[in-house]
């Protein structure tokens, strides 16, 4: 199975338009027009009913002390944790593209709705729904894609995995506002091919490029 995207070079920092932040001169970040990438698979084996999306980053910190916060630095070799910022599952197995923006084109405060697509598909919420809960202004289910915003003080460049999954089923059975670890859970068993691109993102000037 292959994986391919005109958004998106393998092992090459994100561009900016796809990222949640931007760094700032004031602030240290600025929100970002957050368009999803585009993906385009081929190559899925026989027998495969439906597809499924999942960007994570596999770097955020275990811990938030020093977590933008001002003159401390998240050390690198602190203990990392997934954070989940796209799920998509029941892609129709027709489908074999998604369109760059056509998902996310825009920060929305409260979060996108969700889970039904048009085609069928339903998005599950992205990780962005935790780290809001506390917030007046921005709390709310974070449906479908949003993108980058590393802590701005971060010692490592992040990671973002984009995989799509060949399944066996058409439908998995996940309702309401699921989680990325849920439908990891529910695809376990049921994944025929997987492909990846991985790309890095930081906002942090201090850490090389």
């Amino acid at each position: 199975m292959q994986l391919h995207s005109t958004s998106l070079v393998d092992g090459q920092p994100i561009d900016g338009r796809l990222a949640f932040c931007v760094p700032a001169e004031v602030g240290h970040v600025a929100l970002s027009s957050n368009r999803n990438p585009h993906l385009i698979w081929s190559d899925a084996p026989t027998g495969t009913r439906a597809f499924a999306v999942i960007c994570h980053d596999p770097d955020v910190p275990s811990r938030g002390d020093d977590v933008n916060q001002e003159g401390r630095q998240v050390p690198a070799d602190l203990p990392r944790v997934d954070f989940f910022h796209w799920v998509l599952v029941n892609i129709p197995a027709s489908v074999t593209e998604i369109a760059e923006g056509s998902h996310s084109a825009a920060v929305t405060p409260n979060g996108k709705p969700g889970p039904e697509l048009a085609d069928g598909s339903r998005h599950g919420i992205n990780d962005y729904t935790g780290w809001f809960a506390g917030d007046g202004q921005m709390k709310g289910n974070y449906f479908g894609y949003d993108g980058p915003c590393p802590p701005w003080n971060d010692s490592i460049r992040h990671r973002y995995v984009f995989t799509v999954f060949a399944l066996d089923v058409a439908h998995l059975p996940l309702e309401g506002a699921f989680t990325g670890q849920q439908a990891r859970d529910a695809m376990a068993g049921h994944i025929l091919a997987q492909a990846s691109i991985t790309a890095t993102y930081s906002l942090n000037p201090a850490v090389p490029a």
